[in-house]
């Protein structure tokens, strides 16, 4: 199925998944706490006609075996059902330098990143000095965006920008402090690709912040942006919840979710 000329294509990429999780690891205020909680490592691909953008990078083998959290498939192999080699990819959005958003960016050699200047700005400065605020980066990852950017191949972003008609990305901040939302038009109506701004359908829908977390305030604040960008909650897309794959169209391969022409029916809040 074609997406109409102004709208853009969707697609969710399982690259990675780790079950071996509790509630306690996904929301602050739990009462399930110890009941088993299952994640979906996603990166997202975005097409209109033969522009390509690719959100996020997942991350690599290497990573995999520094962090213990194998993956199913390396994330350059994920798009070979689009016909597409890491060379091809000449667009990269970063929600935000988490190994697990960032930790693909050398695959992609010949990728232009867009980034938040917070982010940046925060992954360099005095926060990393503090072993809590520093897990979730790779001294390496962001090492790779600093070279793109000594190479001309990095825009950095002050809140609200559109990177093409019919795409922006909007700062939200709470998990990481630059983290951005990315806001598409697509045939089913304007979706919100949230990132780590939700990482599961029920931090948005019940308001239950995530534990990673530099500011709750603006987490908070988050989810009621995620209201506001999408036309319609049911095309807020959380960055990390398996149901995503139970709500939308597998399409192309089993590792590979469509999702502009909208879910299967309505997701219930």
């Amino acid at each position: 199925m074609s997406a109409p000329s102004d709208c853009w294509e969707v697609y969710a990429i399982k690259y990675a998944d780790r079950n071996a999780r509790t509630r306690a690891d996904s929301f602050i205020f739990d009462d399930n706490h110890d009941a088993p909680h299952a994640m979906d490592y996603f990166m997202w691909l975005l097409r209109r006609g033969d522009r390509v953008i690719l959100v996020d990078t997942g991350y690599d083998d290497d990573e995999a075996a520094s962090r213990d959290r194998p993956i199913r498939l390396n994330p350059a192999e994920a798009l070979v059902p689009f016909g597409l080699k890491p060379d091809d990819v000449t667009e990269i959005i970063v929600t935000h330098l988490h190994y697990d958003h960032a930790g693909g960016l050398a695959l992609f050699p010949n990728a232009h990143l867009h980034l938040q200047t917070a982010e940046m700005a925060y992954a360099t400065g005095p926060c990393m000095c503090q072993d809590t605020l520093r897990m979730p980066f790779t001294a390496g990852h962001v090492c790779e965006a600093i070279t793109r950017l000594y190479r001309g191949k990095l825009t950095f972003h002050d809140g609200e920008a559109e990177i093409a008609d019919g795409l922006s990305v909007h700062c939200i901040g709470g998990h990481s402090r630059g983290l951005q939302a990315v806001r598409v038009r697509t045939q089913a109506g304007w979706m919100v690709l949230a990132s780590d701004a939700a990482h599961y359908y029920e931090n948005f829908q019940a308001r239950k912040p995530f534990p990673i977390v530099v500011d709750l305030q603006n987490m908070l604040d988050g989810f009621n942006t995620l209201y506001k960008l999408a036309s319609k909650p049911d095309l807020i897309i959380p960055g990390h919840d398996p149901l995503v794959r139970a709500y939308f169209h597998q399409d192309k391969a089993d590792h590979i979710t469509r999702l502009d022409i909208g879910p299967k029916s309505r997701i219930a809040p």
